[in-house]
């Protein structure tokens, strides 16, 4: 072999090694109590561990395990039926982008940890799925930021499990929140800017549901959107834009007393009608891309009353992506709703 080559080689095998040496890694453990008498005592601690040789930066969704937030945050399995518990938190408009530019992130050293606690009796109802013995393990990988060019990818962390045994009252009464006030800590500035997005959240849910009433075939618009185009799909979408169009939004209570900055707001889908405003959404403008008039129409469709959305894709790209994956999805995801209707950049 040539001097030249050897080098060559050489240098490949470095070049290896530093690549394996700098590979970002964590690992999650998940711990807690093993026998719980009341769900109301089901509180777990998540263990977040930065086991690489880089600095990480976690960005802090509020359904991941660095949030406290009561969204989606662990998968369960287990109990004594086939029957999962039944979520009963919050569903969020969250764009990670977004959180990057607010710094909404967790950043951790080289064999640093963070610990984060957890009251799964406010995420979850036990009553369907019964007493029994239940694993939890995180729902969702963890956004992380490069430390040189702010570009968003996943991580897996090695996960670690908790199985704790459940019995007795398997759920917590929930307390009855009046909706009177059509607004909750919110000041007069802040209320005439949420004035201005319903206004805004009226004209884009009007004018998506017009489109699809004269747009009964596929059409680019609807296609990017929400996928492969059938008739039960577009009378599916149909049907959320023309709940959305039915409610009085400006009836509606807005409370803004949130203050997490890389989130824009959040719905309980059972509690219609009350929309939590985050610190993201003072930031966006009226209208355009993530918008606050789109926020609202992102959160909208969220309660059960109008169609019951689910949050399975965050931005744009993400959008697009599902809706040419998984079509089935696209017309449940929320984000999906609020990008056909902000239309920008504008599609036929």
């Amino acid at each position: 072999m040539s001097t030249f080559n050897v080098r060559s080689v050489l240098l490949a095998l470095v070049a290896s090694a530093i690549a394996v040496h700098a590979a970002k890694s964590m690992s999650l453990k998940v711990t807690g109590p093993e026998l719980v008498a009341t769900v109301g005592d089901l509180k777990v601690t998540t263990i977040v561990t930065n086991t690489g040789n880089e600095t990480l930066k976690l960005l802090n969704d509020p359904s991941s395990s660095l949030s406290t937030m009561p969204a989606d945050t662990f998968r369960i399995t287990g109990g004594s039926s086939d029957v999962v518990p039944t979520f009963i938190g919050i569903k969020v408009k969250y764009v990670p982008k977004t959180a990057v530019v607010s710094e909404a992130y967790t950043v951790l050293a080289p064999n640093e940890s963070v610990t984060v606690d957890h009251d799964l009796s406010t995420m979850y109802n036990f009553t369907n799925s019964g007493e029994g013995t239940y694993t939890f393990e995180p729902l969702k990988p963890f956004y992380v930021v490069d430390n040189s060019s702010d570009d968003i990818t996943t991580i897996h962390p090695d996960v670690v499990a908790h199985t704790a045994k459940i019995s007795g009252k398997l759920a917590v009464s929930r307390p009855v929140v009046e909706k009177r006030a059509s607004y909750n800590g919110c000041s007069s500035a802040q209320q005439s800017e949420i004035s201005l997005a319903i206004t805004a959240a009226k004209t884009y849910a009007s004018n998506a549901l017009i489109y699809l009433r004269s747009h009964t075939t596929p059409s680019t618009r609807y296609t990017t959107w929400f996928g492969a185009y059938t008739s039960a799909r577009h009378n599916t979408v149909t049907s959320h834009y023309s709940n959305i169009v039915s409610n009085t939004l400006s009836t509606f209570k807005y409370d803004c007393t949130c203050h997490d900055t890389g989130t824009y707001a959040y719905v309980y889908p059972d509690r219609f009608g009350i929309i939590y405003l985050c610190g993201a959404f003072w930031r966006a403008p009226n209208t355009g891309t993530d918008s606050r008039g789109g926020t609202i129409v992102h959160e909208s469709p969220h309660f059960l009353k109008n169609g019951g959305t689910q949050d399975y894709v965050y931005g744009q790209s993400n959008c697009k992506s599902l809706a040419h994956t998984n079509p089935s999805h696209a017309i449940g995801n929320a984000d999906s709703h609020e990008y056909f209707a902000e239309n920008k950049p504008a599609l036929s």
